[in-house]
């Protein structure tokens, strides 16, 4: 099979790559944090490198384009610990331009994929713990009109998105609505992650929402399969950055008068790291190439690679600490914000653990072998 990308998707890659290493220092992500974690300034850069529109088609004003420069461009974002959520953008114009009605695709997808608009992902609940299909949001009809009761946790940019589309229970079967923020009976709590993005509570008392889709869990599961190829794929820029930085770091620290890259246990562990780092990326490229498959060897391939992202970024991020010594856990040094931007990653949409069940559920209700 032929994993060479092509001469749009390199243009693609080369692009982002030089808005992050000029336009998104460390220096001024620090800064963005300090300021509450998410910037519309950093944001609406994005947007005029057409990034907020990569899944909107161009009749919609987007881009249209599809998985695999979703994966080139999470990557290079990886590399610098961007902040503001594009796999939202991603998971929520995927949603919108698959399953919701003309009307509510007409009102958001332009305004999304130009930037004005940021739609986040609304699902996460306690008692959930990353199943989809348990819901407690309650929703409502009157007429034709509806309305939403509950809470949703560790929601993106919570206090800064335009909107929302989140599940909830109707008539008994999970149902995806769009809720705007501004809408009356909507609160938003908003706080800081362990890697510095900006997240928040939502709460809906009886507010206003525009229907989506009735099949709730379809839409549901397969935005959240986007959004685990985002994730895998900016999982694997966050690894590759920090291998870097843990080499460079190698090259110039000294013992006994000479670098500790030159000791021959710590090349090991450095090789061990480049290992994971490429299953890892190959993991990567399997998921992206199988979000277009059928719902059942796409939810599956999803897990898979989740699975081995999880491992591998646990590995690479103790390890690059464990190189770096004391330092590597200073919030002075670049280190420690990339293995805690790994740590949030393994948990984004299902951790390992979680991840492994689905693994382990497919196979066992296909005797033996992968759905």
């Amino acid at each position: 099979m032929d994993f060479d990308f092509s001469d749009d998707q390199q243009q693609l890659r080369d692009a982002v790559r030089k808005w992050v290493d000029k336009g998104y220092t460390f220096e001024r992500r620090n800064a963005l944090v300090a300021a509450g974690g998410f910037d519309r300034a950093a944001y609406g850069e994005l947007a005029e490198l057409g990034l907020t529109g990569l899944y909107v088609s161009e009749d919609d004003g987007g881009l249209g384009m599809g998985p695999i420069e979703g994966m080139v461009v999470m990557e290079e974002l990886g590399r610098g610990i961007v902040l503001e959520p594009l796999e939202q953008t991603l998971v929520t114009s995927g949603v919108l331009g698959g399953y919701a009605p003309a009307d509510i695709r007409a009102a958001w997808l332009p305004r999304m994929a130009s930037g004005e608009a940021l739609v986040v992902l609304a699902h996460q609940e306690r008692k959930a713990r990353y199943k989809l299909d348990v819901c407690e949001t309650m929703a409502s009809q009157v007429g034709t009109d509806w309305t939403l009761s509950g809470t949703k946790h560790l929601v993106p940019a919570a206090d800064q998105a335009d909107a929302f589309v989140v599940p909830a229970m109707a008539e008994g079967k999970l149902a995806l609505f769009l809720v705007e923020r501004s809408a009356s009976g909507v609160g938003t709590r908003g706080y800081l992650t362990q890697d510095g993005s900006r997240a928040g509570d939502l709460t809906l008392k009886n507010a206003a929402g525009r229907l989506i889709t009735q099949d709730g869990l379809t839409a549901l599961e397969h935005g959240v399969d986007i959004g685990i190829a985002a994730v895998c794929a900016e999982a694997v820029g966050v690894m590759d950055k920090t291998l870097a930085v843990t080499v460079e770091y190698m090259n110039t620290r000294k013992q006994f008068g000479v670098a500790i890259a030159s000791f021959q246990a710590l090349r090991h562990r450095v090789a061990d790291m480049k290992m994971q780092l490429e299953l890892a990326r190959s993991m990567s490229y399997y998921a992206s190439l199988k979000l277009n498959a059928p719902m059942a060897e796409r939810r599956a391939a999803m897990a898979r690679a989740k699975v081995q992202l999880g491992t591998s970024m646990r590995f690479i991020g103790q390890q690059a600490v464990q190189l770096h010594g004391g330092i590597g856990v200073t919030d002075e040094y670049i280190v420690s914000h990339y293995f805690k931007k790994l740590t949030q990653l393994d948990m984004a949409f299902g951790d390992s653990l979680h991840q492994l069940g689905e693994v382990s559920a497919r196979m066992q209700n296909t005797a033996g072998v992968f759905a």
